[in-house]
């Protein structure tokens, strides 16, 4: 009796195992990073609405911008690739999305803090699917007008 067949078969099976294992490890690493620099940038406030609340004196406006790109990892793909056949939502996909707002949402945040500004109005969001490759990529960007008061020495 050959050992061949086997190994043919269990070899695939192993690899999408440790897919499996090996991102959902980096997903939640990648979530706790998160949540982390969620917490020390909770001073920048963003707002998706045109104009900013109600402020008392003239403020400055600048471009404020941060992008991702993100992929899936395999075992997710061959996942997406069953339930295409079945349809549904698939909440692998949904996850890397979230994954990428917030992330994105987070460098925007940096960038104002960078130019002296914490609070973002008119947040938007772009997102596109990066063709080429094996597994899913995708890239988003949040951008928005970032606003500083204006002070009396300008």
């Amino acid at each position: 009796m050959s050992w061949l067949p086997w190994l043919q078969l269990a070899l695939p099976l192993f690899l999408l195992l440790m897919g499996l294992v090996v991102g959902r490890m980096l997903e939640r690493r990648h979530y706790a990073s998160i949540r982390q620099r969620e917490k020390a940038m909770a001073r920048v406030q963003v707002f998706a609405t045109r104009f900013p609340p109600s402020v008392g004196q003239p403020q400055q406006a600048f471009l404020v911008s941060g992008a991702v790109v993100i992929s899936s990892d395999y075992f997710k793909a061959f996942v997406a690739g069953l339930r295409q056949i079945f349809g549904g939502n698939f909440r692998g996909y949904e996850t890397l999305m979230e994954r990428a707002r917030r992330e994105a949402v987070l460098r925007l945040k940096a960038d104002a803090l960078r130019q002296g500004c914490e609070l973002v109005v008119g947040l938007r969001f772009e997102s596109s699917r990066i063709a080429g490759s094996s597994t899913p990529c995708m890239e988003v960007l949040a951008y928005g007008t970032a606003l500083r008061p204006v002070s009396t020495a300008d």
